[in-house]
């Protein structure tokens, strides 16, 4: 198999691999994202099953989701990263797993893909919400991340570069509309949230 081009959706397991010590190092742990883990966790009950999908290190957010009293899966497609999970919760359940391929065979009270859905090039992203919608128990929430409308770019990541896609806000709506997805909010560019795109969905 040829190796992924730099900066492209098939470089970035690659990238994670390498640069996962100096990632988790780097990722801050002020939890901006607070606000919308509040929301989410207004709708699924303390207890729940909660899939952490693109978990990283498990800091922050795997950490807060449970402190919060839920029973998380992370899965996430860089071992190095799992490793890192699995020294810090030894008890957890870590998963190496490809999330346009996932196939877990059971639902959650709520999934998670914080910075992580968005390295996907477009057409995979359309394709992933019924991979949500599946691994959703009925009034499941999603919290994601995405780029305030249609694009693609190039970051950085340890001096790496990683590829970003995002698909446009109408265009969101319409795929999680046909997966049997409610949107129930978005901010684009969030001024609370690190100028983070966020979204918060149900399963019907």
């Amino acid at each position: 198999m040829s190796k992924a081009e730099p900066g492209t959706p098939g470089e970035i397991p690659e990238v994670y691999e390498r640069v996962a010590r100096e990632w988790d190092r780097g990722r801050t742990r002020v939890l901006f994202e607070r606000s919308w883990l509040e929301r989410f966790r207004a709708r699924v009950a303390p207890g729940s099953a909660v899939l952490d999908l693109g978990c990283g290190s498990g800091e922050p957010i795997g950490r807060w989701l449970i402190d919060a009293g839920y029973r998380v899966t992370g899965v996430d497609i860089a071992e190095a990263m799992l490793a890192i999970c699995r020294r810090r919760w030894p008890g957890g359940e870590w998963i190496r797993a490809d999330m346009r391929h996932l196939d877990l065979g059971r639902r959650f009270g709520g999934i998670i893909a914080w910075d992580s859905f968005f390295h996907l090039a477009a057409d995979d992203q359309r394709a992933m919400f019924p991979v949500f919608a599946r691994h959703l128990e009925r009034g499941g929430a999603l919290l994601f991340t995405s780029g305030p409308d249609a694009s693609e770019a190039v970051g950085s990541v340890g001096g790496l570069p990683v590829y970003h896609a995002s698909l446009s806000p109408a265009d969101y709506a319409g795929v999680m509309e046909e997966a049997g997805l409610v949107v129930r909010a978005f901010i684009a560019e969030d001024p609370d949230c690190d100028r983070h795109s966020v979204w918060l969905a149900e399963r019907r």
